[in-house]
């Protein structure tokens, strides 16, 4: 595709009538974008086309859960076989025994599990369940990780500077109107990457805090990797305080190993909760951890429920999508991986061609692109201080070239990338900074 502004006669229209019945035009914040959302009509593999006919190669794959590609055949063939045999029922059934068995042997930290629809929902859960374990009331949860759009923890996910407070002991920043702010008082909010100053959160509060809640790779805030020894220092201080650690894996689970973010970086939680990638693009979620901790849900001792967890179909979904990755492991992820460098290193090469400062990071599975002349990105304030406009403007100049990437930067790989989709992006990008 040329550089010049794409058809969007069709989606234009949409948006005029979606604007008259959905609240701001679209269902989720994170679609409401200057000027007019992408509509898209169908997807396969690597691709997506859009109600205009334009066609694009997609790296935002639904915000990462599109790992094998979109409409993968054997999970599309297990969608179509379990919904003409029941799409719900308010029972128990098979697969769900053969998604948490595997989700047992994959995960590291996985010795029971508890399904749930989306990732909102299992972080509550966790949160709850470590209240109850421990019988403290606070939560410690750092500066630019998300964790779902609930109350208790939608706080200084991108706060404003001049509201976050000093940087080694951040002030918690509601995200929203309309939020029930006295959840934070049952809150501590910490920086991220910064032993130091959790030791000292933790000496100061420790005997109230039942848990520290963080994602074990930043995504949701650029794609930044925790220095070395930093999550192993985050585990013995939880030890040492008594109080459990919980990853949000919601990204990063299935995406960047089998076993996850605490596979790949070898540091086991208490508890970690997964969605996104584990049913290639269906709405399921999970909560799994110590026997010892969820067996408070065994006994009842804390309440989880919800007539559409382990839904025959979304679960139906995880069976197959885990499936493959399980037994492909050895040739998927080294190919994520392979991919993921090769268009980084491109990305990288065409940026310093076109004279642009750009920091390009992350494992490779998936990673952000960063306009700044900081060599590092490892927290939220390294992150605020980047050219965030300037990389939205660049996803419009993208769209046009027929690529789509999350507008803030991040970009997820998935098994159906091919080396010529690669080569292809590139030379989009390099157009694209040709026009900076």
């Amino acid at each position: 595709m040329t550089a010049e502004k794409r058809p969007q006669n069709a989606a234009v229209k949409l948006h005029t009538a979606a604007r008259e019945v959905l609240a701001g035009g679209v269902s989720s914040d994170a679609r409401r974008l200057p000027g007019t959302p992408l509509y898209v009509d169908r997807a396969a593999g690597s691709r997506l086309w859009d109600v205009d006919g334009n066609s694009y190669i997609d790296y935002v794959l639904g915000q990462g859960p599109a790992i094998l590609g979109h409409c993968p055949p054997p999970v599309v063939d297990a969608i179509r076989a379990q919904a003409g045999r029941g799409i719900v029922y308010s029972a128990q059934h098979e697969a769900e025994v053969t998604v948490a068995q595997r989700l047992c042997a994959m995960v590291p930290v996985a010795e029971r599990v508890r399904f749930n629809t989306v990732g909102s929902e299992a972080v509550h859960a966790a949160l709850r369940l470590a209240r109850g374990y421990t019988g403290r009331p606070k939560v410690l949860k750092f500066e630019g990780h998300y964790h779902g759009w609930f109350d208790p923890v939608l706080y200084s996910v991108h706060p404003a500077m001049d509201a976050a407070g000093p940087a080694e002991r951040p002030q918690p920043v509601p995200g929203t109107g309309g939020q029930q702010l006295s959840s934070a008082a049952d809150l501590v909010l910490a920086p991220w990457n910064d032993l130091d100053a959790l030791r000292g959160l933790l000496e100061h509060h420790g005997e109230q805090i039942a848990a520290v809640v963080m994602e074990p790779i930043l995504c949701n805030t650029g794609a930044i990797v925790p220095d070395p020894g930093y999550l192993q220092g985050v585990r013995e201080l939880c030890d040492r305080h008594g109080c459990l650690l919980i990853f949000d894996e919601v990204i990063t689970g299935f995406r960047v190993a089998p076993g996850g973010a605490q596979e790949l970086l070898s540091v086991t939680p208490d508890l970690a909760v997964f969605g996104k990638a584990m049913a290639g693009g269906m709405p399921v979620s999970a909560l799994a951890g110590r026997a010892e901790v969820m067996d408070l849900i065994t006994d009842g001792a804390v309440a989880h429920a919800g007539t559409f967890n382990s839904h025959p179909v979304a679960i139906a979904a995880a069976e197959a999508t885990l499936r493959i990755l399980d037994e492909q492991r050895d040739e998927i992820y080294p190919r994520l991986f392979q991919l993921g460098a090769a268009l980084m290193d491109g990305i990288r090469a065409a940026a310093a061609k076109a004279g642009v400062p750009m920091l390009v990071h992350g494992p490779g599975p998936m990673f952000q692109t960063y306009f700044t002349t900081q060599d590092r990105v490892r927290d939220y304030r390294d992150f605020a201080a980047t050219d965030r406009a300037g990389m939205a403007r660049l996803h419009g100049l993208l769209l046009d070239q027929g690529v789509n990437m999350v507008p803030r930067g991040l970009w997820f790989l998935s098994a159906a990338h091919t080396d010529d989709d690669i080569d292809r992006t590139v030379a989009a990008v390099a157009r694209a900074l040709q026009q900076w």
